[in-house]
Parts: structure tokens; sequence; C-alpha cells
């Protein structure tokens, strides 16, 4: 009996502790079932240039199966990469990976054109089953990312009564408690209305970058860098870096 044609996968993470973590869980036989196909993994990469460097070398779709992507890299960060993957080889599913809650990611991802999205922190064996089913064509989505998508809507009209609600709170007609909960809602309906360059520029805040650093990584102009921020703060409603990280890691500002 023929054996089925391996995975092919591509890990795209700058810790070498996680690519080598993924690749034993991946490789482990005993995750593969009889006559399934086995995962191989193919290529590494330490940073976004370099994902797209091994995909193009392989030959996109045609020398690959599945991409497993962090969203957090240095270089071309995830989003970026996945966004330029999805426009060289959409026939290439790429699955995200994060230790960034899925309540504030995943429909970002999944809205993008992700195949699916996982966190660090996945039982080995989902791991596993998320590889295996996006390389046959489906999607990932654990339950907490379909109640983060299943939120979207709703939330979409939560953008309109915050905004009422804060303004009868600048009237003096609004109660204190509620306008701690529309705005709560609101900094979550911020985040998700944010562009592509905001929302880059909202994570690297979030992960302790200053003004100038993220210019450099960027290739921005510090005075665009901070225009970008001063509207990440009027959307979520943070009133600096340090509210924002509460809002990146779920946890409201008081």
């Amino acid at each position: 009996m023929t054996a089925a044609p391996s995975i092919r996968v591509l890990i795209g993470d700058d810790h070498r502790i996680v690519r080598e973590g993924l690749k034993q869980v991946l490789g482990d036989p005993s995750n593969t079932a009889p006559g399934a196909p086995d995962i191989q993994v193919v290529a590494e990469a330490t940073d976004g240039n370099d994902v797209l460097a091994q995909a193009q070398t392989l030959g996109g779709s045609a020398g690959l199966d599945v991409v497993l992507l962090d969203i957090a890299m240095p270089g071309a960060d995830g989003l970026e990469v996945l966004q330029t993957m999805r426009r060289d080889w959409p026939a290439l599913p790429v699955l995200m990976l994060s230790t960034y809650p899925e309540r504030q990611y995943a429909v970002r991802c999944i809205q993008m054109g992700a195949a699916g999205y996982l966190h660090k922190s996945a039982d080995p064996d989902d791991m596993v089953a998320a590889v295996r089913k996006v390389a046959a064509g489906g999607r990932y989505v654990t339950d907490a990312t379909a109640q983060a998508l299943a939120g979207v809507v709703g939330r979409t009209s939560a953008v309109r009564a915050v905004r009422a609600v804060r303004s009868a709170a600048a009237a003096g007609s609004g109660a204190g408690a509620a306008a701690g909960v529309a705005g709560t809602a609101g900094a979550v309906a911020g985040i998700e209305s944010l562009s592509h360059r905001e929302y880059q520029v909202f994570r690297l805040l979030t992960a302790g970058q200053s003004v100038g650093e993220i210019g450099a990584q960027l290739k921005l102009a510090s005075n665009t860098v901070s225009t970008y921020r001063a509207r990440i703060l009027d959307k979520t409603g943070a009133r600096n870096d340090v509210e924002l990280a509460l809002l990146a890691s779920g946890t409201p500002a008081e």
C-alpha cells in the first residue's frame, strides 16, 4: 500500500525553543494514524522576511502544504506576511500562532485570510489536528475563536452605543457604571476597527516598543507613528500606552 504524501510545513517563529517544540509534536509518529500522511517540517524561518523568502524558494503552494506563522516576529510581522502570502499564494493555507488572546487577534487574522488561529498553549493533539485540517483545505476554529467571531456583529452596534453613552456622559446625564461598561465594549470594538497599519503600530506599542523603534521597524517617520498612536488612542478610548497594553492582554483598564 502506497503511503500518503507527507504534509509539508514551514514554521515561522523567532524563538528556537518554539520551533523545536513544534517539530517534535508534528513529527511524533504516534500522532499519525495508519494510512494518514505524516507531517514533515521542510523549512524554518526566524523572521517575517525569511518566511517569505523560504516560501518563495520552495515554490509557494507547489512545495508547501501549510505555513505555521507566529503573529509577532521581527522584520515583517505576522500580519504583514499573511497579507503578502494571501496575495502571492492564495492556495497556501496559513495557520497563525500566538500568545495573544483570541478575542483580540483571531478575528483580525481570519478576516485577513488565515486558515486558522491557534494559541501557543494549545494541546499538542489540537496542534496536529489543526495542521491536518487546514492542509486538507478546511478551516480550524477553536471555541474561543468562534465566540470572538460571533461577537463581531454585536460589537459593530456597540460602537454606536458607546458613542451615545459617552455623549450623554459628557453632557452630565450618563451613569458612571454604564459609561464604564460601554467604554470596555467600545475599546474592543475600537481595536477591531483599526486599519492594518494602525493595528501594526498598536501591536508594537503594546509590546513595549517606543515610537522611534516602531518607526525604524516599519520604516515610518516618528511623527507618522505618533499620528497613528493618536488615532489608536482615540478609537480605543485608552489614555496611554499602559492602558493599550491592558486592552491587548484582555484586561480592562480601570
